[in-house]
């Protein structure tokens, strides 16, 4: 494979990412325990659960953010600890919560961070760097925004910074909290629909943590829910998501029937006031 070719959906060199009885906390409270995971390469996979259940913790560990306390997080075999901090960079990219950009730096200086770990002191930037950073702006609808400072734009504007950052990093492996923060409706699809591109034309992995259960239905291949820092149940949404399942990991009755767009699970929550009544 050349320096410049995109990887295939089912690359079978994709990175393979895995947790193996992972132990994760704060002081002294443990929010995940004995957890095993593994990411199926090529492939998105959307990490679901209420609140506080340690979604965005698991997350953390596997963008090397958290050390376990226990257990382990595998990157090809090799401990995720152990990878090279460089080496690791050019594997993984990692869009986290609320992320803060430096004061007063551009949208195309913060997007060209996203280079830093493909240079080295005799590669320096490049035409290819130039070329990542201009598609990236460019996927994420950025282009007209790139000479403003990320301090004077919206919310929303923002993120999609944020994400052109990660996107243009180049790494086979993405890794997403939220990714929709901030965003209007229309924004969220298009920055899901991006995800997916990304996913289906360059063969990237990719991981998000998403609130919206329907929004994770239409985009993963692979859902993982959480509930109390385990895994409920993990696989396509087709097969886990159930009425069942809404009700022990969120609490909450629904109707779930087929979305006439995307032919997935659509989750209809019914509330105090909207309960279906008897005839």
């Amino acid at each position: 494979m050349t320096d410049d070719a995109p990887l295939p959906r089912d690359d079978p060199d994709a990175p393979l990412l895995r947790a193996e009885g992972l132990r994760l906390g704060y002081d002294g409270r443990t929010v995940v325990n004995g957890l095993d995971l593994e990411i199926p390469p090529g492939r998105v996979t959307v990490i679901v659960g209420a609140n506080a259940c340690g979604k965005s913790t698991l997350l953390r560990a596997l963008a090397r953010l958290l050390a376990p306390r226990g257990g382990s997080v595998l990157l090809d075999g090799r401990a995720l600890r152990s990878v090279p901090t460089r080496e690791l960079a050019r594997q993984l990219g990692i869009l986290p919560q609320s992320p803060v950009a430096p004061e007063g730096i551009t949208v195309a200086d913060l997007v060209g961070r996203g280079r830093s770990p493909h240079q080295t002191w005799w590669r320096q930037w490049s035409a290819r760097d130039e070329r990542a950073v201009s598609e990236a702006l460019a996927a994420t609808a950025m282009e007209d925004l790139a000479d403003r400072p990320v301090d004077e734009l919206s919310g929303g504007q923002r993120q999609r910074a944020w994400i052109a950052m990660a996107v243009a990093q180049e790494t086979p492996l993405l890794l997403l909290d939220e990714p929709t923060t901030y965003l209007d409706l229309a924004h969220q699809i298009d920055v899901l629909d991006l995800v997916a591109d990304l996913n289906r034309r360059e063969g990237r992995t990719v991981v998000m943590v998403l609130h919206d259960l329907n929004h994770a239905c239409r985009y993963a291949d692979h859902m993982v829910a959480m509930k109390g820092g385990k895994v409920v149940a993990e696989g396509e949404p087709s097969t886990i998501v159930t009425e069942d399942l809404v009700r022990d990991v969120f609490g909450l009755r629904c109707h779930v029937g087929s979305d006439p767009v995307s032919g997935t699970p659509l989750v209809i929550p019914i509330g105090r006031h909207h309960a279906p009544t008897a005839s």
